[in-house]
């Protein structure tokens, strides 16, 4: 395949980025995880822009860019919303059954006091008007539409060596109260924001036996619900190593090579 240098990338004829440019893209996204420890150290401006720029180019339904971001620096003001995880967590406890209980309630789940940023992203829901583009047949198309600005965010932030935990444990109600979000206005993610120590080679919840990555061949059905997908996408496990043979301390050339 032909490639054609556009600055200092080698872009395919189709568009595809270069082999390392793909590597680092797989490398982001398998190496994401869902921080809860992180350091004190303040983050630089020059780099809390660039993520906020990563989450602003997310796809959104009729172009509408429905998301606002909160930052979050005030020590009362994330004191407030750990009161309200916490009243949140002691009531979660109380619905898992016995055995899950005890493991629930040793799992950290927020670094809202000890990272050096939280940041609340938000879904207005009435921005351009009653009738947008994209949700006249399915109306919560700008709610998922702010769910992809998060994930450009999570996954700007960990190339950068940023840890990302979303807290969700936290009522509605108590986000709107707290930070003076309007009644049109959704509060869809919580997130702390820092460096971290390290990032987990797999995710903690995994590690901990709390759930095992489904089966990915399990999930992908073909034409309707349920029809086994019997094609090239499902039988391709014999092209591939397992998910599970991969290292985030392999060298990155490995890494597409695997997903293949």
């Amino acid at each position: 395949m032909k490639e054609r240098t556009n600055g200092n990338e080698a872009i395919s004829e189709h568009g595809a980025f270069s082999q390392a440019d793909r590597d680092a893209v797989y490398q982001a996204i398998l190496a994401r995880r869902d921080c809860r420890s992180f350091l004190p150290d303040p983050l630089p401006a020059a780099v809390v822009k660039r993520i906020l720029v990563a989450a602003h180019h997310a796809p959104s339904v009729g172009f509408m860019q429905p998301w606002n971001f909160i930052l979050i620096r005030s020590i009362e003001i994330r004191e407030r919303i750990k009161r309200a995880f916490d009243r949140a967590d002691l009531e979660a406890a109380r619905l898992f059954p016995v055995e899950r209980r005890s493991l629930y309630q040793s799992l950290k789940l927020e670094g809202i006091l000890e990272s050096p940023l939280n940041i609340c992203v938000t879904c207005d829901r009435n921005r351009n008007g009653p009738t947008v583009l994209g949700t006249t047949a399915q109306a919560d198309m700008d709610l998922y539409s702010t769910v992809c600005a998060v994930q450009n965010l999570w996954l700007a932030a960990r190339a950068e060596g940023v840890g990302v935990g979303w807290v969700s444990i936290i009522k509605i109600d108590d986000l709107r109260s707290i930070l003076g979000v309007p009644d049109h206005v959704v509060p869809v993610a919580y997130l702390c924001v820092g460096r971290v120590a390290e990032f987990a080679p797999i995710p903690e919840l995994e590690r901990l036996g709390w759930l095992d990555r489904i089966d990915l061949d399990r999930l992908i059905f073909k034409d309707r619900w349920g029809e086994a997908a019997n094609d090239p996408i499902a039988d391709a496990n014999d092209q591939e190593k397992s998910r599970d043979d991969f290292s985030i301390e392999h060298e990155s050339s490995d890494l597409t090579r695997r997903l293949k």
